[in-house]
């Protein structure tokens, strides 16, 4: 077994043990709201939003993004479970936008083994074989956390398997402060018609 394997089945074992009546917590989200957020590592949506187990939904990609899954994410989050608000909430220094779609297709033309940066940009290792299927996928990279997140925002509210009466709210997530920043426009965008 790896060490990350090791700690993490350790930790699952300490939580467990103190897990007490979690296991009746009901199905839908006790606050009725979801979070559309990054997979970023240094985000914790239940300390930068104060949630605790069975409070809301929180669903993360790569930057935030409003990709068809996260939509499809939000919308069994009304249909079927409830929700009545949804936060999208991207942050400063992703690494979404660290590159481009046409650097992440060539970087996988070229390798599927993993990338570095420095200041004259990505590398590949060269190593092993790369694969076209990289030219198929919208990457979802971001140019501007403001304009991505009004763009997500807008995206969400337009689409047509979302209600109109649901409200989505637009953040910003500073890694340097902890503290969400409102994005009015897209906030406004998201206000119920």
């Amino acid at each position: 077994m790896s060490k990350i394997l090791n700690e993490v089945l350790a930790a699952n074992r300490a939580y467990a043990n103190d897990f007490g009546d979690k296991g009746s917590l009901p199905l839908p989200p006790g606050r009725s709201f979801a979070i559309l957020t990054c997979m970023d590592a240094r985000l914790d949506p239940a300390k930068y939003a104060g949630l605790s187990e069975g409070d809301a939904h929180v669903i993360r990609n790569a930057g935030g993004r409003a990709s068809d899954d996260a939509i499809r994410s939000l919308v069994i989050s009304y249909k079927l479970l409830g929700t009545r608000e949804w936060f999208v909430i991207h942050h400063t220094n992703c690494g979404m936008e660290l590159f481009t779609d046409d650097i992440m297709r060539g970087l996988l033309n070229s390798s599927l083994k993993t990338a570095s940066i420095d200041a004259d940009g990505w590398h590949d290792c060269c190593e092993g074989h790369g694969s076209a299927e990289g030219n198929y996928i919208d990457w979802l990279t971001i140019k501007e956390q403001t304009a991505s997140v009004l763009e997500d925002v807008t995206r969400i509210k337009n689409h047509p398997l979302v209600p109109s009466d649901i409200p989505v709210y637009g953040y910003i997530y500073d890694c340097a402060s902890g503290r969400l920043i409102e994005v009015p426009a897209a906030t406004e965008a998201g206000q119920v018609s």
